[in-house]
Protein backbone atom coordinates (compact mmCIF):
# COMPACT_ATOMS: atom_id res chain seq x y z
CA UNK A 1 0.00 0.00 0.00
CA UNK A 2 1.78 3.24 -0.96
CA UNK A 3 1.49 5.96 1.93
CA UNK A 4 -1.69 8.15 1.65
CA UNK A 5 -0.37 11.79 0.79
CA UNK A 6 -2.34 14.70 1.52
CA UNK A 7 -1.58 17.79 -0.69
CA UNK A 8 -4.68 19.83 -0.33
CA UNK A 9 -4.85 23.02 0.88
CA UNK A 10 -6.28 21.95 3.98
CA UNK A 11 -6.70 19.76 5.91
CA UNK A 12 -3.53 18.73 6.01
CA UNK A 13 -1.26 15.98 7.21
CA UNK A 14 -0.56 15.86 10.96
CA UNK A 15 2.25 15.42 13.25
CA UNK A 16 2.78 11.82 15.08
CA UNK A 17 2.99 13.94 18.37
CA UNK A 18 -0.84 15.71 17.25
CA UNK A 19 -2.30 12.54 16.67
CA UNK A 20 -1.07 11.22 19.71
CA UNK A 21 -2.32 14.48 22.12
CA UNK A 22 -5.78 14.01 20.37
CA UNK A 23 -5.64 10.89 21.90
CA UNK A 24 -5.45 11.60 25.64
CA UNK A 25 -8.00 11.28 28.04
CA UNK A 26 -10.44 14.06 28.37
CA UNK A 27 -10.02 16.75 31.17
CA UNK A 28 -12.73 19.46 32.28
CA UNK A 29 -12.28 22.80 30.59
CA UNK A 30 -13.40 24.15 33.82
CA UNK A 31 -10.50 22.94 35.58
CA UNK A 32 -6.85 23.88 36.41
CA UNK A 33 -5.18 21.52 34.30
CA UNK A 34 -7.44 22.98 31.36
CA UNK A 35 -6.05 26.56 32.47
CA UNK A 36 -2.65 25.81 31.99
CA UNK A 37 -2.72 24.48 28.78
CA UNK A 38 -4.63 27.58 27.49
CA UNK A 39 -2.27 29.67 29.26
CA UNK A 40 1.14 27.86 27.42
CA UNK A 41 -1.23 28.27 24.24
CA UNK A 42 -2.12 31.77 24.24
CA UNK A 43 1.81 32.32 24.72
CA UNK A 44 2.30 30.62 21.79
CA UNK A 45 -0.42 31.75 19.23
CA UNK A 46 0.41 35.20 20.26
CA UNK A 47 4.17 34.54 18.59
CA UNK A 48 2.33 32.84 16.13
CA UNK A 49 0.07 36.12 14.71
CA UNK A 50 2.70 38.39 15.82
CA UNK A 51 0.84 40.14 18.47
CA UNK A 52 0.55 41.38 22.18
CA UNK A 53 -2.99 41.19 22.06
CA UNK A 54 -5.13 38.33 23.53
CA UNK A 55 -5.33 35.36 20.26
CA UNK A 56 -8.91 34.05 20.91
CA UNK A 57 -10.07 30.36 20.12
CA UNK A 58 -13.21 29.45 18.90
CA UNK A 59 -14.46 25.90 18.16
CA UNK A 60 -15.81 26.52 14.80
CA UNK A 61 -14.16 26.75 11.11
CA UNK A 62 -12.45 29.39 9.37
CA UNK A 63 -15.56 30.85 8.24
CA UNK A 64 -16.80 30.67 11.79
CA UNK A 65 -14.03 33.48 12.71
CA UNK A 66 -15.20 35.18 9.64
CA UNK A 67 -18.13 35.69 11.16
CA UNK A 68 -17.13 36.91 14.19
CA UNK A 69 -14.97 39.63 12.42
CA UNK A 70 -17.89 41.03 10.51
CA UNK A 71 -21.11 40.71 13.17
CA UNK A 72 -18.46 42.34 16.56
CA UNK A 73 -17.10 44.92 14.06
CA UNK A 74 -19.32 46.82 12.00
CA UNK A 75 -23.05 47.41 12.31
CA UNK A 76 -25.53 46.77 10.13
CA UNK A 77 -25.80 49.92 7.51
CA UNK A 78 -22.24 50.26 7.91
CA UNK A 79 -20.32 50.25 3.97
CA UNK A 80 -17.38 47.88 3.89
CA UNK A 81 -15.15 47.08 1.44
CA UNK A 82 -14.29 43.58 0.05
CA UNK A 83 -11.52 42.52 -1.99
CA UNK A 84 -13.50 39.61 -4.18
CA UNK A 85 -10.16 37.66 -5.98
CA UNK A 86 -11.78 34.56 -5.78
CA UNK A 87 -14.37 31.91 -3.86
CA UNK A 88 -13.36 33.49 -0.30
CA UNK A 89 -13.42 36.76 -0.95
CA UNK A 90 -16.74 36.32 -2.60
CA UNK A 91 -17.01 34.88 1.02
CA UNK A 92 -16.46 37.98 2.65
CA UNK A 93 -19.19 39.32 0.49
CA UNK A 94 -21.70 37.08 1.69
CA UNK A 95 -20.97 37.41 5.47
CA UNK A 96 -21.53 41.37 4.92
CA UNK A 97 -24.49 41.07 3.25
CA UNK A 98 -25.87 38.57 5.53
CA UNK A 99 -24.95 40.99 8.24
CA UNK A 100 -26.70 44.02 6.24
CA UNK A 101 -23.41 45.94 5.42
CA UNK A 102 -22.98 47.31 2.28
CA UNK A 103 -20.74 46.07 0.48
CA UNK A 104 -18.44 47.79 -2.15
CA UNK A 105 -16.88 44.96 -4.18
CA UNK A 106 -13.66 45.35 -5.82
CA UNK A 107 -13.67 42.18 -8.28
CA UNK A 108 -10.48 41.08 -9.43
CA UNK A 109 -9.39 38.01 -12.00
CA UNK A 110 -9.30 35.17 -10.67
CA UNK A 111 -5.14 34.83 -10.54
CA UNK A 112 -4.48 38.08 -9.34
CA UNK A 113 -3.60 40.02 -6.96
CA UNK A 114 -5.73 43.75 -5.62
CA UNK A 115 -2.85 46.33 -5.67
CA UNK A 116 -2.34 48.90 -3.49
CA UNK A 117 -3.84 51.84 -5.81
CA UNK A 118 -6.48 49.40 -6.30
CA UNK A 119 -7.74 50.13 -2.82
CA UNK A 120 -6.99 53.70 -2.46
CA UNK A 121 -9.25 54.47 -5.44
CA UNK A 122 -12.03 52.65 -4.12
CA UNK A 123 -11.40 54.47 -0.53
CA UNK A 124 -11.46 57.46 -2.53
CA UNK A 125 -14.71 57.23 -3.93
CA UNK A 126 -16.50 55.92 -1.58
CA UNK A 127 -14.78 57.92 1.40
CA UNK A 128 -17.99 56.71 4.13
CA UNK A 129 -16.27 52.83 4.01
CA UNK A 130 -15.52 52.16 7.37
CA UNK A 131 -13.63 49.31 6.69
CA UNK A 132 -12.11 46.81 4.04
CA UNK A 133 -12.17 43.05 4.12
CA UNK A 134 -9.62 40.87 2.54
CA UNK A 135 -7.59 37.27 2.39
CA UNK A 136 -3.99 37.33 2.75
CA UNK A 137 -3.64 34.50 0.70
CA UNK A 138 -6.82 33.98 -1.57
CA UNK A 139 -6.86 29.86 -1.36
CA UNK A 140 -9.23 28.99 -4.61
CA UNK A 141 -6.44 30.40 -6.84
CA UNK A 142 -3.09 30.97 -4.86
CA UNK A 143 -2.87 34.63 -4.75
CA UNK A 144 -1.38 36.27 -1.86
CA UNK A 145 -2.05 39.90 -1.39
CA UNK A 146 -0.29 43.02 -0.41
CA UNK A 147 -1.59 42.88 3.06
CA UNK A 148 1.53 45.00 4.27
CA UNK A 149 0.68 47.68 2.18
CA UNK A 150 -3.32 47.87 2.24
CA UNK A 151 -2.52 47.86 5.79
CA UNK A 152 -0.75 51.24 5.82
CA UNK A 153 -2.99 52.33 3.54
CA UNK A 154 -5.76 51.76 5.84
CA UNK A 155 -4.36 52.62 9.07
CA UNK A 156 -3.27 56.28 7.51
CA UNK A 157 -7.15 56.78 6.36
CA UNK A 158 -8.26 55.01 9.57
CA UNK A 159 -10.39 52.14 8.11
CA UNK A 160 -10.32 48.99 10.05
CA UNK A 161 -8.80 46.29 7.84
CA UNK A 162 -10.20 42.34 8.86
CA UNK A 163 -7.67 40.04 7.10
CA UNK A 164 -8.51 36.34 6.62
CA UNK A 165 -5.36 34.47 7.49
CA UNK A 166 -6.77 31.00 7.05
CA UNK A 167 -3.89 30.18 4.45
CA UNK A 168 -1.68 32.14 5.25
CA UNK A 169 -0.90 32.11 9.08
CA UNK A 170 2.20 29.92 10.32
CA UNK A 171 2.64 29.47 6.56
CA UNK A 172 4.06 32.77 5.33
CA UNK A 173 5.19 36.14 7.47
CA UNK A 174 2.00 38.28 8.47
CA UNK A 175 2.95 39.79 11.77
CA UNK A 176 -0.36 41.69 12.79
CA UNK A 177 1.23 44.30 15.46
CA UNK A 178 4.34 45.22 12.79
CA UNK A 179 2.19 45.32 9.85
CA UNK A 180 -0.58 47.40 11.42
CA UNK A 181 -3.45 44.79 11.03
CA UNK A 182 -6.46 45.76 13.17
CA UNK A 183 -8.22 41.83 12.87
CA UNK A 184 -6.53 38.39 12.06
CA UNK A 185 -8.05 35.51 11.92
CA UNK A 186 -7.45 31.47 10.96
CA UNK A 187 -8.40 28.20 10.98
CA UNK A 188 -6.85 24.87 12.52
CA UNK A 189 -6.19 22.58 9.59
CA UNK A 190 -3.94 24.56 7.32
CA UNK A 191 -0.66 26.37 8.49
CA UNK A 192 -1.77 25.25 12.18
CA UNK A 193 -1.28 21.25 11.61
CA UNK A 194 -4.41 19.99 13.25
CA UNK A 195 -7.50 18.59 12.42
CA UNK A 196 -10.55 21.29 11.63
CA UNK A 197 -12.72 22.14 14.60
CA UNK A 198 -10.78 25.76 15.66
CA UNK A 199 -10.47 29.27 14.81
CA UNK A 200 -8.56 32.01 15.92
CA UNK A 201 -8.84 35.66 16.08
CA UNK A 202 -7.13 38.71 17.62
CA UNK A 203 -8.26 42.61 17.28
CA UNK A 204 -6.28 45.10 17.53
CA UNK A 205 -6.45 47.91 20.09
CA UNK A 206 -8.49 50.44 17.57
CA UNK A 207 -10.37 47.36 16.64
CA UNK A 208 -11.66 46.45 20.49
CA UNK A 209 -12.63 50.23 20.80
CA UNK A 210 -14.54 49.42 17.70
CA UNK A 211 -16.00 46.63 18.93
CA UNK A 212 -16.98 48.15 22.38
CA UNK A 213 -18.47 50.70 20.26
CA UNK A 214 -20.31 48.35 18.10
CA UNK A 215 -22.04 45.97 20.65
CA UNK A 216 -21.50 42.52 19.62
CA UNK A 217 -25.40 41.26 18.59
CA UNK A 218 -23.59 37.60 17.75
CA UNK A 219 -24.70 35.61 21.07
CA UNK A 220 -21.88 32.85 20.15
CA UNK A 221 -19.44 35.11 18.67
CA UNK A 222 -19.47 37.52 21.41
CA UNK A 223 -15.87 38.80 21.20
CA UNK A 224 -16.11 40.84 24.24
CA UNK A 225 -16.58 37.90 26.93
CA UNK A 226 -14.74 35.76 24.68
CA UNK A 227 -11.32 37.96 25.76
CA UNK A 228 -12.65 38.24 28.99
CA UNK A 229 -12.71 34.55 29.48
CA UNK A 230 -9.83 34.31 27.19
CA UNK A 231 -7.66 36.97 29.67
CA UNK A 232 -8.88 34.07 32.44
CA UNK A 233 -7.15 31.18 30.64
CA UNK A 234 -10.88 30.41 29.43
CA UNK A 235 -13.05 29.74 27.01
CA UNK A 236 -16.97 31.64 26.24
CA UNK A 237 -18.36 28.29 26.16
CA UNK A 238 -17.33 24.49 25.81
CA UNK A 239 -14.50 23.96 23.43
CA UNK A 240 -12.88 21.50 21.40
CA UNK A 241 -11.00 19.79 24.05
CA UNK A 242 -8.67 17.44 22.31
CA UNK A 243 -8.27 19.46 19.82
CA UNK A 244 -6.61 22.61 22.09
CA UNK A 245 -4.58 19.67 23.83
CA UNK A 246 -2.84 19.00 20.56
CA UNK A 247 -2.49 22.53 19.43
CA UNK A 248 -0.04 22.77 22.06
CA UNK A 249 2.00 20.52 20.49
CA UNK A 250 1.71 22.46 17.33
CA UNK A 251 2.69 25.77 18.76
CA UNK A 252 5.20 23.99 20.75
CA UNK A 253 6.75 23.39 17.33
CA UNK A 254 6.50 26.68 15.82
CA UNK A 255 8.30 27.98 19.23
CA UNK A 256 11.41 25.59 19.03
CA UNK A 257 11.83 25.80 15.42
CA UNK A 258 11.51 29.25 14.76
CA UNK A 259 8.79 31.51 12.45
CA UNK A 260 12.24 32.04 10.88
CA UNK A 261 13.32 28.47 10.01
CA UNK A 262 9.36 27.51 9.05
CA UNK A 263 9.20 30.29 6.50
CA UNK A 264 12.16 29.62 4.81
CA UNK A 265 11.12 25.87 4.54
CA UNK A 266 7.44 26.91 2.76
CA UNK A 267 8.89 29.03 0.65
CA UNK A 268 11.71 26.67 -0.79
CA UNK A 269 8.86 23.78 -0.90
CA UNK A 270 6.47 26.61 -3.05
CA UNK A 271 9.73 27.38 -5.08
CA UNK A 272 10.20 23.42 -5.42
CA UNK A 273 6.42 22.99 -6.87
CA UNK A 274 6.72 25.94 -9.13
CA UNK A 275 9.97 24.44 -11.39
CA UNK A 276 8.42 21.08 -10.67
CA UNK A 277 5.20 22.27 -12.37
CA UNK A 278 6.90 24.09 -14.94
CA UNK A 279 9.63 21.27 -16.02
CA UNK A 280 6.44 18.80 -16.77
CA UNK A 281 5.29 21.73 -18.93
CA UNK A 282 2.32 22.70 -17.66
CA UNK A 283 1.42 26.79 -16.76
CA UNK A 284 0.88 27.89 -13.43
CA UNK A 285 -2.29 29.80 -12.81
CA UNK A 286 -0.71 32.90 -10.66
CA UNK A 287 2.66 34.43 -12.11
CA UNK A 288 3.58 36.19 -9.48
CA UNK A 289 1.81 37.66 -6.19
CA UNK A 290 1.77 33.72 -5.45
CA UNK A 291 1.06 32.04 -1.95
CA UNK A 292 3.32 30.13 -0.31
CA UNK A 293 2.22 27.16 0.72
CA UNK A 294 -0.22 26.32 -2.47
CA UNK A 295 0.37 25.86 -5.99
CA UNK A 296 -2.33 26.02 -8.54
CA UNK A 297 -1.12 24.81 -12.56
CA UNK A 298 -3.52 25.22 -15.09
CA UNK A 299 -4.41 22.08 -17.40
CA UNK A 300 -4.18 21.94 -21.29
CA UNK A 301 -6.79 21.78 -23.37
CA UNK A 302 -8.46 18.43 -23.13
CA UNK A 303 -7.25 17.22 -19.95
CA UNK A 304 -10.38 17.07 -17.14
CA UNK A 305 -9.25 18.30 -14.14
CA UNK A 306 -11.73 16.26 -12.15
CA UNK A 307 -10.49 13.09 -13.89
CA UNK A 308 -6.93 13.75 -13.40
CA UNK A 309 -7.10 14.18 -9.78
CA UNK A 310 -9.40 10.59 -9.66
CA UNK A 311 -6.16 9.03 -11.34
CA UNK A 312 -3.76 10.61 -8.59
CA UNK A 313 -5.58 9.39 -6.12
CA UNK A 314 -6.66 6.05 -7.26
CA UNK A 315 -3.40 5.03 -8.45
CA UNK A 316 -0.78 7.13 -6.91
CA UNK A 317 -2.47 7.80 -3.30
CA UNK A 318 -2.00 11.47 -3.74
CA UNK A 319 -4.91 13.90 -2.78
CA UNK A 320 -4.50 17.56 -4.30
CA UNK A 321 -7.40 19.57 -4.77
CA UNK A 322 -9.10 20.64 -8.14
CA UNK A 323 -10.86 24.36 -9.44
CA UNK A 324 -13.72 26.06 -7.57
CA UNK A 325 -16.89 27.53 -9.45
CA UNK A 326 -15.98 28.00 -13.34
CA UNK A 327 -12.07 26.82 -12.41
CA UNK A 328 -13.41 23.68 -11.96
CA UNK A 329 -11.41 20.73 -13.87
CA UNK A 330 -9.47 23.28 -15.64
CA UNK A 331 -6.71 23.32 -12.70
CA UNK A 332 -4.83 21.57 -10.21
CA UNK A 333 -4.22 22.79 -6.83
CA UNK A 334 -1.71 21.63 -5.13
CA UNK A 335 -0.83 22.01 -1.19
CA UNK A 336 2.36 21.98 0.75
CA UNK A 337 1.22 23.73 3.35
CA UNK A 338 1.65 22.42 7.06
CA UNK A 339 3.19 18.83 8.07
CA UNK A 340 4.38 18.19 4.32
CA UNK A 341 8.57 18.16 3.33
CA UNK A 342 10.23 17.86 0.16
CA UNK A 343 9.58 13.73 -0.63
CA UNK A 344 5.77 14.21 -0.15
CA UNK A 345 6.62 16.96 -2.71
CA UNK A 346 8.80 14.49 -5.26
CA UNK A 347 5.42 12.15 -5.00
CA UNK A 348 3.27 14.65 -5.50
CA UNK A 349 5.00 16.08 -8.82
CA UNK A 350 5.49 12.28 -10.19
CA UNK A 351 1.88 11.70 -9.55
CA UNK A 352 0.59 14.87 -11.29
CA UNK A 353 2.86 14.26 -13.95
CA UNK A 354 1.70 10.34 -14.94
CA UNK A 355 -2.01 11.39 -14.23
CA UNK A 356 -1.34 14.27 -16.85
CA UNK A 357 -0.08 11.62 -19.21
CA UNK A 358 -2.74 9.00 -18.52
CA UNK A 359 -5.32 11.59 -18.97
CA UNK A 360 -4.24 12.55 -22.75
CA UNK A 361 -1.81 15.53 -21.85
CA UNK A 362 1.83 15.29 -23.13
CA UNK A 363 5.02 16.09 -21.05
CA UNK A 364 8.27 15.13 -22.17
CA UNK A 365 10.17 15.89 -19.58
CA UNK A 366 12.56 13.68 -17.74
CA UNK A 367 14.33 15.05 -15.07
CA UNK A 368 11.87 17.55 -13.77
CA UNK A 369 11.95 15.69 -9.87
CA UNK A 370 16.00 16.45 -10.23
CA UNK A 371 15.22 20.28 -11.30
CA UNK A 372 12.71 20.86 -8.43
CA UNK A 373 14.86 19.05 -5.96
CA UNK A 374 17.40 21.14 -7.03
CA UNK A 375 15.82 24.71 -6.59
CA UNK A 376 14.87 23.03 -2.96
CA UNK A 377 18.18 22.03 -2.01
CA UNK A 378 19.54 25.59 -2.88
CA UNK A 379 17.02 27.53 -0.82
CA UNK A 380 17.51 25.65 1.92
Amino acid sequence: MDKLRLLTPGPTPLPENVRLALARDMIHHRKNDFKIIMNRVQRGLQYLFGTTEPVMTLTSSGTGAMVAAVTNLFSPGEKVLVIEAGKFGNRWSEIAQAHQLEVVALPLAWGKAVMRREVENALSRWPDISGVLIQASETSTGVLHPIKEIANLCRSQGKTIVVDGISAVGISPCPMDEWGIDCLLTGSQKGMMLPPGLAFIALSQDAWKKVQEVKPRNFYFNLLKEREKCLADQTLFTPGINLIVALEECLKYFQENTLELIYKRQWAMTQMVRKGVECIGLELLVADSYTWGLTSVKLPPGVDGVNLLNVMAREYNVMAAGGQDHLKGKIVRIGHMGYVDWSDLLAGLYALRSSLVKCGGYSGSRDYLEQAMEVYEKLI
